[in-house]
């Protein structure tokens, strides 16, 4: 059974940074992309990052692009995303998720963990 566990949310300053970890079980990394979405209030929940980690390839939001990082860590089967500059805008719930990229394609979500950027 796929779990994902998110950590790392929290609140912070604008200006400052935040590292999120998504722990991910049941799954072979290889055969799955991993990305963060990401949903503030009122707002529908919205592509942040994605990373295959066969081959590697990684994706990001124009709004992050510069400013926010994707890694991942195949043996210990983690995701991060490392968050600079931070600004009011990217206060959100931030959710991990995997997509079994081989067929059948399924995704998976994590809980959340909140974001919140604020002086």
């Amino acid at each position: 059974q796929v779990q994902l566990v998110e950590s790392g949310g929290g609140l912070v300053q604008p200006g400052g940074s935040l590292r999120l970890s998504c722990a991910a079980s049941g799954l072979t990394f290889s055969t799955y992309a991993m990305s963060w979405y990401r949903q503030a209030p009122g707002k529908e929940r919205e592509f942040v990052a994605v990373l295959f980690s066969a081959g590697g390839r990684i994706s990001y939001a124009d709004s992050v692009k510069g400013r926010f990082t994707i890694s991942g860590d195949n043996a210990k089967n983690m995701v991060y995303l490392q968050m600079n500059s931070l600004k009011p805008e990217d206060t959100a719930m931030y959710y991990c998720k995997a997509r079994r990229i081989v067929i059948p394609i399924v995704d998976y979500w994590g809980q959340g963990t909140q974001v919140t950027v604020s002086s």
